[in-house]
């Protein structure tokens, strides 16, 4: 790997010594997900490989090339799993081309985030290359350790912005033994309320998802603790290979909520407090992680321009909206900054990038 490493690095001091701008990408399977990307490609795939991987110690560390496939294949000979479900967004019938490095710079979580919390809480350590094509290691490989833990998670949901991700350290868990899906017929305003009142006890609730009037808890843990909790919350037991499925799709966006957004339709992702009520937003709708995440399609016939009107409902309850697929970038995918919040994006960015070209312009315009 030692010369794919020196390979990279020169690129990026050449890039750097010219000022080109550099798009970083693995699979490109996320190449949807942020501001419109720009400059020479430089393809991490061949920088891959898992480095080191402990299951007494619930850690794992691998190249950024690494395809998630094969981390998630090693992890479940072992009965374990990147809690965080990392989403693929592989097109139906087709192979993953999600790797490691994309995961952790796109940050995406999946269903299972409400419970055991994004992919920025486990990551424990990484490796990165600055603009002048350093190596700089944050963090470790025991949640002990927090030399430049910050720093680590700092570059999940980065987009690449910061530097090329060499390779991280990422915490696991055990698969659990029981898993059932449940499903409630219900409205939105009743699911959100019920969601929220099981979470303040002591439950197995894993995920939950609410669209169309019906609502789908699913319950992970201890076999005997799954069983328990599927008599006290009632409701109708999904089959189990159907139950899966419906989170796998949601996970990858294959569910039919999203088919108008894979054919061109803007997507928003709204993210509020989980208790806020219905957002008043013409279209449809899909409620996840417990009210927290609500994904948003604009009725076909509105108006293109659907960010003034999504924001500010976002933001008068405390939360903010990302354009997530399609629609018109020009508005900013990413809720603007602040001010002094912009300020401080600029300069990490001055910090790791000074030549600025590590997916300029990716996160936000000018930045």
């Amino acid at each position: 790997m030692q010369a794919t490493l020196d390979a990279l690095r020169d690129a990026v001091r050449h890039a750097s010594e010219t000022r080109t701008p550099l798009r970083l990408r693995g699979g490109g399977s996320k190449d949807f997900y942020g501001q419109a990307m720009d400059g020479a490609l430089l393809d991490t795939r061949a920088y891959r490989g898992i480095v080191e991987y402990d299951p007494a110690e619930l850690v794992i560390t691998a190249r950024c090339g690494t395809p998630l496939a094969e981390i998630e294949a090693a992890l479940a000979e072992k009965r374990q799993m990147l809690a965080f479900e990392p989403p693929h967004f592989a097109a139906p019938g087709q192979a993953s081309s999600a790797t490691l490095g994309g995961a952790v710079a796109a940050g995406l979580s999946g269903p299972r985030r409400q419970s055991v919390g994004a992919l920025r809480d486990f990551v424990l350590g990484a490796q990165m290359m600055d603009g002048h094509g350093e190596v700089m290691s944050f963090g470790g490989q025991v949640m002990k350790n927090v030399a430049g833990y910050d720093v680590s998670r700092l570059l999940a949901g980065s987009l690449g912005t910061l530097g090329l991700i060499l390779e991280v350290s990422i915490k696991v868990l055990p698969t659990p033994f029981g898993d059932a899906t449940l499903r409630f017929a219900m409205s939105q305003a009743e699911a959100i309320d019920r969601i929220n009142q099981w979470g303040g006890q002591p439950l197995p609730i894993a995920a939950s998802a609410w669209h169309e009037g019906v609502l789908h808890v699913r319950l992970s843990g201890a076999t005997a603790a799954v069983r328990a909790a599927r008599t006290r919350l009632g409701g109708e037991a999904v089959a189990q290979d159907e139950g899966v499925a419906f989170w796998q799709s949601l996970r990858e966006q294959t569910h039919a909520f999203f088919a108008p957004a894979l054919q061109g339709r803007a997507l928003w992702r709204v993210a509020v407090p989980p208790t806020s009520a219905p957002l008043d937003l013409p279209g449809s709708q899909l409620v996840e992680w417990s009210g927290g995440q609500r994904w948003w399609l604009p009725d076909a016939g509105l108006d293109g321009n659907h960010a003034g009107l999504v924001r500010g409902i976002a933001q008068a309850v405390g939360g903010h909206a990302t354009l997530f697929r399609n629609g018109d970038k020009s508005v900013g995918v990413f809720t603007p900054l602040a001010s002094p919040l912009a300020a401080i994006h600029a300069r990490l960015k001055a910090t790791f990038d000074p030549a600025g070209i590590f997916n300029p312009q990716r996160m936000y315009p000018g930045l």
